[in-house]
């Protein structure tokens, strides 16, 4: 499947040469822009893999656009402008842009950024799912710790006693260990 992808840049003639680089590379353009609020809107329609914004555009510039798009992890964001001031670049990094590109580019300049902003939103997103795992390990093991805590003061058990006792419960019960332990929490299991 090809990657999809939004482009909003106000120039019209600058809007025509990416699409058709961009499309004979192998991309997707599933919508084209010249206003900043627009590429916006694009994005949540065609939920695209990237969004190419220009930064100065009427109705919304593209640092406004790009920290809506990256706030919600719509879409990889390049930044596409004229200027190269190192501060204009914070900027975009600070608004989300996961790539940058300066304003003329040449075609073997813009491949390289946007793969570049694709994985870069690639590795970003799957380090969000770990830490998202990581968070619910956590939890598990606090509402298990809990329980065992529950279980050793309240009815004698060893740490060992208890982390069976939860794990045979869970089993028997077909459920996990957090459903088990949260039932011990509860009152509703004993041994």
């Amino acid at each position: 499947m090809a990657v999809r992808v939004v482009i909003a840049e106000d120039e019209a003639i600058i809007r025509l040469d990416l699409r058709e680089t961009l499309e004979e590379e192998g991309y997707e353009v599933v919508g084209e822009t010249g206003r900043g609020d627009e590429a916006v809107a694009l994005v949540k329609e065609h939920e695209p893999d990237l969004a190419i914004l220009d930064i100065k555009m009427p109705g919304l510039d593209g640092l406004s656009a790009a920290r809506e798009i990256s706030g919600e992890r719509r879409a990889a964001v390049l930044i596409l402008t004229a200027f190269s001031q190192r501060d204009l670049v914070e900027r975009a990094r600070d608004a989300g842009a996961l790539a940058y590109l300066v304003k003329p580019f040449q075609r073997s300049e813009l491949v390289p950024a946007v793969e570049v902003a694709l994985g870069r939103f690639k590795e970003m997103r799957a380090l969000e799912a770990e830490i998202r795992g990581l968070e619910d390990q956590l939890e598990i093991r606090r509402v298990v710790d809990r329980a065992k805590g529950i279980l050793t003061d309240t009815h004698g058990l060893s740490e060992g006693s208890a982390f069976s006792f939860i794990q045979r419960q869970a089993m028997l019960a077909r459920s996990t260990m957090k459903v088990a332990a949260q039932r011990v929490i509860d009152g509703e299991l004993t041994p």
